[in-house]
């Protein structure tokens, strides 16, 4: 065989190569599918008959995407099997499959290299692929032991109202449902009836606030521990964190104070519950305790915003991130002043972050108006306002979960469309746009620069 002959082998052998992005991409493709294959059988079903392959797809995108929109009632609908495939879903979903092959790898001690723990970097997020391998083992750890407490609290509260069998139960669902994001639950009406409910609403914020975070936070503050040891990325997401919880919050509760389709009936100290819960879950995590349909214009359209942002970068949650927001808000306000370089808390953020971060907003401004505008055509004979079709589409993407009531009235077209959006939002648009496109070579040369008026 010739020299030429074996290069051009090589070179075959490297375009079959699929790169990080790909991986990824096609890994989620296959819990999905495999998760649609087994909620599609009859044995998922509590009436012993098959719900219908789409609408087992489209519960298996929302597990593993963590989104928590549903077609249907999912205990009314699902088996005790077809609800403990969706809580296994979930779980890989929201820590990431190859968080669950790590954890195998170590316990066959097979070694793990190079290209897994660049695999590794891109899937949990990590700054560096230096470390990712005791990253991934911390994630899983992390996430054991807190939803290890959740699920006991929601247990002890839940045995007040069921026997202890069923209590353990729904408090495991609704503890991994709760830290991965994911808004799915074993109520019709979500957690409404738990509306002033001190405990249940600690909990379940509690659990979607720490997987909102990200895990390289939560590490770097459980090693660290001091605020000027930690890393300017874990400062930014707690600032942020802060700021949008504060103000979800104080907006809600003072909007919603002159509905009386949803604090109308309740006292004041629910209504501070109901604020508090709904002020903080569009970060995300997809449970409701107020009728979101019933809401005010105002508090809907707010909600968008906060899900549009949703969580953080390396977290259970969705959206563009609370980072991303961050560095696009610091960049506008660095234009304005005629600064050149982006400072933030004695650091300088390279142009390069600003620039995936301009990326990033701008791919998923155009997800979300184009999911919405494909709803408007489908959904048209459902004569549903614009408002309701931008506000699913936005839960789509953003991973969240909450609906004004559109997902159980989709047709077969717009749950495709739901669909792809979910899968979209979870994989993240930069992740796609990768995972769609092969790496180019670096050009060596440049062109002429010439000015283009702006604004």
């Amino acid at each position: 065989m010739s020299s030429d002959t074996i290069i051009e082998k090589q070179k075959k052998q490297r375009k079959l190569l699929l790169t990080a992005p790909q991986i990824i991409l096609f890994g989620f493709a296959f819990f999905i599918v495999l998760g649609a294959v087994l909620l599609d059988l009859p044995i998922a079903s509590a009436s012993g008959e098959s719900v219908g392959f789409l609408d087992a797809l489209f519960t298996s995108t929302s597990a593993v995407c963590v989104t928590g929109l549903v077609v249907f009632d999912t205990a009314g609908t699902f088996s005790l099997f077809g609800e403990l495939v969706i809580m296994i879903l979930i779980q890989i979903g929201g820590l990431g499959f190859m968080t669950f092959g790590v954890l195998f790898a170590v316990l066959i001690g097979k070694r793990i290299g190079l290209k897994e723990r660049l695999l590794l970097q891109q899937s949990t997020g990590a700054i560096s692929f230096q470390g990712v391998v005791r990253l991934s083992l911390g994630i899983f750890l992390t996430a054991l032991i807190i939803e290890v407490i959740g699920a006991a609290l929601l247990a002890v509260r839940w045995s007040q109202d069921m026997d202890w069998m069923r209590a353990i139960y729904f408090g495991v669902f609704h503890s991994i449902s709760s830290f991965n994001n994911a808004g799915f639950g074993l109520w019709s009406d979500s957690l409404m009836r738990y509306v002033g409910d001190p405990l249940v609403n600690i909990v379940i914020v509690g659990l979607f606030v720490v997987g909102g975070i990200g895990f390289t936070v939560i590490l770097d503050i459980y090693n660290k521990r001091k605020w000027r040891n930690l890393t300017l990325h874990t400062r930014i997401v707690l600032i942020m964190s802060l700021i949008l919880s504060a103000a979800g919050f104080l907006f809600i509760y003072c909007v919603e104070l002159f509905n009386p389709a949803t604090f109308g009936a309740l006292s004041r100290s629910e209504q501070l519950w109901a604020g508090f819960f709904q002020g903080l879950v569009p970060r995300t995590a997809g449970f409701n305790t107020l009728d979101i349909a019933a809401m005010m214009t105002a508090s809907q359209f707010f909600m968008i915003l906060l899900m549009f942002i949703g969580a953080s970068s390396g977290s259970t949650g969705g959206g563009i991130k609370t980072n991303t927001f961050a560095v696009l808000m610091l960049t506008v306000w660095m234009i304005i002043r005629g600064k050149e370089d982006l400072h933030l808390l004695k650091r300088r953020i390279a142009h390069e972050i600003i620039l995936r971060a301009l990326a990033v907003i701008i791919i998923s401004m155009a997800v979300v108006l184009t999911s919405t505008l494909l709803l408007s055509i489908t959904e048209h004979t459902l004569q549903k306002d614009f408002l309701e079709l931008l506000f699913e589409a936005t839960s789509a993407f953003a991973t969240v979960g909450m609906s004004m009531g559109l997902t159980p009235e989709l047709s077969p077209a717009g749950k495709v469309i739901i669909i792809a959006t979910m899968f979209i939002g979870r994989l993240g648009p930069l992740t796609l746009a990768f995972a769609l496109t092969r790496n180019t070579k670096a050009v060596k040369y440049r062109y002429p620069e010439e000015k283009v008026l702006i604004g």
